[in-house]
């Protein structure tokens, strides 16, 4: 006992130190006291929405019976500006009537277009759609930058195999570049975005915040189109601040009771950033907060197992989790007791929630925390034993599941409620090959930008952590440079991606969870896009403001 008190004396002087490699909250109180408007504003507000609900709903039957290209103009302007989770049925209607319109002699613009929207809302249409534009040297060439830009677009929702999509993707990527400079300005900065990050991968909230800024500047907008975004915007950012204050409030308590602040990063509103981006429409109010709260703990528990128990300490930690009863404390290391009890408090307070609202898969939540913690476990024996895996794919059999992003969809499924069948639960335990894809891009691309990070290379040079997968990824193929080896690892990225499209067009789970899953890698892909956006949240505190505390004029 007096070795284990010793250590969290230590523990504790040595909090400045720690503290060091994570910086603190930037948020704090911030959403106690926040109230981006007036609770009468905010009924105005709802009730202008409604009326412009219903607008836009008739203008949609009218599209119906539209030409093709007005179809899909109406489609992509509604999905840019995030209002289209609105009209799920009315939009599944049209695309369907788009994909029996699909032979229709098109132009390349229009045919990249309406390649790009029936292949993200799962359309099964052939990449050979391409092949009428080839010329003699079979390559496509056009000097139009908006036919160049669909073209990009559509590329991005390949799939492994197809190298018209390939070559037109290296062309256009290109072509783009050489070109963005000499456009008019709105074009020029619709290229600049989608060259960042192309239009599938981004984040439905980021992207709409975005694209209101542009469709505002848009000779051929539809004005109350823009005002109904707006309005739709600044509701959902105001519904965001109230979760975040109950979350605030949660998350003061566990910290102060846990003590957690000693090792593990401060970053709750960036928690609801990363599950928002998962579940963002107002109807999923309970997942978002929900899931953070779970997903502070695998943070915490992410922290402690990497840089801040010993080995002895976590396998008697993991051994506690895996007893889950009030006996198990006693099995804690001294310092450690109070976090096992919060934790057991939350997962008990979700389960209460859980049953409350009739859930069927309550009991399963506690199963999260549990796995995370022995998939933790699991990697401090590479760590100790300094073991570099042969194979990228032999360390992502470990490390792959560590991102918690397989946890994140099964526990996602849980608290959508009756949305998702026990047998969609069970088909997502199986680590199936979209979830897998997920896992990666998260791993992978977190650990290009840890390999980055200046404190991270520090923690490689003592030999203190588990080898990434850059380092893998450098042994198995041989490469000379970590630059080299970044760029092969990204080069699997791209490949997570592609099997993500195809998953997407041959699962018969709904769409509405295969959405989560995409929606997960698209976080992933925005968080560690330049730099570890959780850890460093400076990184993304302009996006975060957008996004919570201002609302658009």
């Amino acid at each position: 006992m007096a070795a284990d008190e010793a250590r969290s004396v230590s523990r504790l002087h040595s909090e400045e130190d720690m503290h060091g490699k994570h910086h603190s909250t930037l948020w704090g109180d911030f959403f106690l006291h926040h109230v981006p408007c007036r609770p009468g504003q905010y009924l105005i507000m709802k009730d202008n929405v409604e009326i412009m609900k219903e607008e836009v709903k008739k203008m949609l039957l009218d599209v119906g019976s539209s030409d093709l290209s007005h179809k899909l103009d109406c489609i992509d302007t509604l999905e840019r500006l995030g209002l289209d989770y609105h009209y799920t049925k009315e939009i599944d209607e049209l695309m369907c009537n788009v994909f029996e319109a699909r032979d229709q002699d098109l132009d390349l613009t229009t045919t990249s277009q309406l390649f790009y929207l029936l292949r993200k809302h799962g359309y099964h249409i052939s990449s050979d759609v391409f092949l009428k534009f080839r010329d003699d040297k079979g390559d496509i060439v056009t000097n139009d930058a908006r036919c160049l830009l669909r073209m990009y677009e559509a590329a991005h929702v390949r799939v492994n195999g197809e190298e018209i999509l390939d070559n037109i993707l290296i062309h256009t990527k290109r072509q783009l570049q050489c070109i963005v400079d000499d456009l008019e300005p709105t074009l020029q900065e619709e290229v600049r975005y989608a060259l960042e990050t192309p239009l599938f991968r981004r984040l439905n909230r980021v992207q709409a915040r975005q694209f209101i800024s542009t469709y505002e500047k848009s000779t051929t907008r539809i004005n109350m189109l823009l005002e109904f975004s707006k309005l739709d915007f600044n509701i959902l950012l105001t519904l965001y601040c109230e979760e975040l204050k109950d979350l605030t409030l949660w998350w003061k308590e566990f910290q102060a009771q846990a003590n957690t602040t000693i090792y593990a990063r401060d970053r709750m509103v960036e928690m609801h950033f990363w599950m928002m981006g998962v579940f963002f429409e107002p109807q999923y109010s309970y997942s978002r907060k929900m899931l953070t709260q779970l997903f502070m703990i695998v943070s915490v528990l992410d922290d402690l197992y990497d840089s801040h128990c010993t080995t002895e300490e976590g396998n008697a930690f993991t051994a506690a989790l895996q007893r889950w009863d009030e006996e198990g404390v006693e099995q804690c290391p001294t310092y450690l007791r109070t976090l096992y009890t919060n934790i057991r408090a939350t997962i008990k307070a979700i389960e209460e929630d859980l049953n409350f609202q009739n859930n069927k898969h309550a009991k399963l939540v506690k199963g999260l925390i549990i796995d995370m913690a022995m998939c933790y476990n699991a990697e401090t024996e590479w760590r100790d034993k300094k073991y570099v895996p042969a194979t990228v794919d032999e360390h992502l059999k470990i490390s792959a599941r560590s991102s918690g992003c397989m946890h994140l969809v099964s526990q996602g499924f849980i608290s959508m409620g009756d949305v998702a069948t026990s047998e969609a639960l069970e088909w997502a335990s199986t680590y199936p090959k979209i979830v897998r894809a997920v896992c990666i891009i998260a791993r992978l691309a977190n650990d290009i930008m840890s390999y980055k990070n200046l404190f991270y290379l520090q923690r490689e040079a003592s030999n203190n952590t588990m080898v990434s997968t850059v380092q893998t990824c450098a042994k198995e193929y041989g490469t000379t440079t970590v630059e080299q080896a970044i760029e092969k690892i990204r080069e699997l990225i791209e490949e997570a991606w592609m099997d993500i499209t195809h998953e997407c067009l041959r699962q018969p789970q709904p769409k509405a969870l295969l959405e989560r899953a995409v929606n997960l890698a698209r976080t992933m892909d925005f968080l560690y896009k330049d730099a570890d956006g959780y850890t460093d949240s400076r990184s993304i505190k302009g996006i975060l403001d957008s996004l919570y505390v201002h609302l658009i004029d």
